[in-house]
């Protein structure tokens, strides 16, 4: 099955959106059977191998394909995915993202713990009402992971939860930071 990609969203037929998360990207080929090596950011690496049916975007467009055996492989994952039988058709797949619809991840159960891909758009303001933008990205550091702002300029935000990010209101599309404007 195949469908126009476009933006990680698509309506379903319900007219309903769904939204899709990307959990990693093919990389490579593995051997001459048809696996894949795979790229995943999940954590741990191998949980992305329970995710199957995968939607993989390439070219503009999003395939399911379901997988059939996955292991972990040193550093990477590999995959062996139903259809894919030989090294050709793994190479023809690699640089594929791994996505799945949000739907199927688990929810989160600590506070402030939130799937990145909840707080890509959501409009930062601080704890005096100053809004700063919308989350375009976020990224990982060594000390924490840090959230780019893109307002009338960009910021760097340090994704510290009630030092610095004191409330997200997913339903209202907000992040309320304690944060000077002028940094």
């Amino acid at each position: 099955m195949s469908e126009p990609v476009g933006t990680s969203n698509r309506t379903t037929a319900e007219g309903g959106e769904q939204r899709f998360v990307t959990l990693g990207r093919i990389s490579g080929a593995h051997g001459v059977q048809g696996w894949v090596r795979v790229r995943s950011e999940t954590s741990p690496r191998e949980n992305i191998g329970g995710y199957s049916p995968w939607h993989l975007a390439r070219g503009g467009r999003r395939e399911v394909w379901s997988v059939d055996a996955w292991r972990r492989q040193g550093k990477v994952v590999v995959a062996k995915l139903v259809g894919c039988n030989d090294r050709d058709e793994a190479e023809a797949l690699i640089g594929a993202e791994i996505t799945v619809p949000r739907e199927r991840l688990p929810e989160t159960t600590r506070p402030g713990e939130f799937y990145w891909a909840d707080l890509i758009g959501l409009r930062v303001i601080t704890v005096e009402g100053v809004d700063l933008g919308h989350i375009v990205q976020l990224f990982e550091t060594g000390a924490n992971d840090v959230i780019v702002v893109q307002g009338e300029r960009e910021r760097l935000v340090p994704y510290v939860w009630q030092q610095v990010v004191r409330d997200v209101d997913l339903a209202a599309g907000e992040m309320r930071v304690d944060w000077d404007p002028e940094f």
